[in-house]
């Protein structure tokens, strides 16, 4: 198993940890729900040190980005960011990443997921006909995500970046916490506003930013964060978890994220999604809630009244700040329909739920 840099404060702060992607990581400090409730109401830190991170440079690097991804890079000024995602050959996805543009049309970073990291470089360099040049900086790249309503005002002592007016999907560079060529961005995973900060892990910074930020923090309520609230945090804003709502077989039409999907570029695959929106998609990823007690789970059976099978759960949690179960799930498109009624199977029996919109918090 890989550690990150702050492997071993996590084990002094007595995290629980465990396997992710590799890597040794926390998975809570108190507890889920505290944990959850800190970023909501206040602000925590997440160690996301083992996302992965490519830069693409030079006059064919946009050229390559647009055709491996589905959203329009061309958009991008410096200092934007962007979401979208790596179609397959056959409709699916071979992971949903960030595109930062650090300097138009010369210079961007994709941010990955964790577990992708290899697939993806393999992936987008299998299509880097044009001798776009790639690096991977993941295994030296630092990435802490401080999330919560506080956490911007909290830490703005510690850089000349004005923290507070960055808006959302933008960045900038400089100094943070007396180290130089820091990217602080506003693309969080948490729906609680925020920052994350990508850094190089030399010259003992890693512990120089971990350190000023609890120092600064710690007074006012800043608490570490594992990947257990991570997951509740961001499944109530709706938004996909790659390997559980999004994978190789799921279109993004189906996922809801046709508003990534842009046909008005060549991409991979955009014949085959400009036909399933023609044709009319089969099945869609719903947000619901449980009306009956009851917890869904990944891969639990979505059935009709009659006991038809009629999709799968793929995410499912019980909801800290709205004290029910929720989940997300396909369904065929007949039941997406919002307070259409479903039911889970757990086990042998049948538990009643609502199709509801997402995000589930207001």
């Amino acid at each position: 198993m890989k550690n990150t840099p702050f492997t071993n404060k996590h084990i002094a702060l007595g995290a629980k940890m465990a396997a992710f992607a590799g890597y040794n990581m926390p998975i809570s400090y108190t507890g889920i729900n505290d944990e959850h409730q800190a970023v909501r109401n206040n602000a925590g830190v997440f160690d996301v040190s083992h996302m992965g991170e490519f830069i693409l440079k030079g006059e064919n690097a946009l050229d390559l980005i647009q055709r491996v991804t589905s959203n329009d890079a061309s958009k991008l000024t410096a200092g934007k960011a962007q979401y979208s995602c790596l179609p397959n050959e056959t409709g699916g996805i071979v992971d949903d990443l960030l595109v930062y543009c650090i300097e138009e049309n010369k210079t961007y970073m994709l941010v990955v997921n964790a577990s992708n990291i290899e697939k993806d470089w393999n992936w987008i360099s299998q299509h880097n006909t044009k001798g776009a040049e790639m690096h991977n900086i993941s295994e030296k790249t630092c990435l802490l995500a401080i999330q919560g309503p506080n956490a911007s005002g909290m830490l703005q002592s510690l850089t000349d970046i004005e923290l507070v007016n960055l808006k959302y999907y933008t960045f900038a560079k400089g100094g943070f916490a007396g180290v130089p060529n820091v990217l602080i961005s506003a693309t969080g995973y948490t729906g609680a506003g925020g920052i994350e900060i990508y850094f190089e892990d030399k010259d003992g910074a890693a512990d120089k930013i971990w350190d000023a930020i609890f120092e600064t923090g710690g007074p006012k309520g800043l608490k570490p964060i594992g990947l257990g609230a991570r997951d509740t945090l961001r499944l109530e804003m709706g938004f996909c978890l790659y390997g559980n709502d999004i994978d190789d077989n799921t279109s993004p039409l189906e996922a809801g994220l046709g508003w990534i999907t842009k046909f008005t570029k060549d991409f991979t695959s955009r014949s085959i999604f400009e036909a399933q929106k023609a044709a009319g998609l089969e099945n869609k990823l719903v947000g619901f809630e449980m009306i009956d007690k009851g917890i869904p789970r990944h891969d639990y059976e979505i059935k009709d009244a009659a006991g038809q099978v009629i999709g799968r759960v793929t995410s499912g949690t019980q909801s800290p700040s709205l004290q029910k179960a929720v989940g997300l799930g396909y369904v065929k498109t007949a039941f997406a329909a919002q307070d259409s009624e479903i039911f889970i199977a757990v086990r042998d029996k049948l538990l009643k739920a609502k199709v509801v919109k997402v995000p589930f918090l207001s």
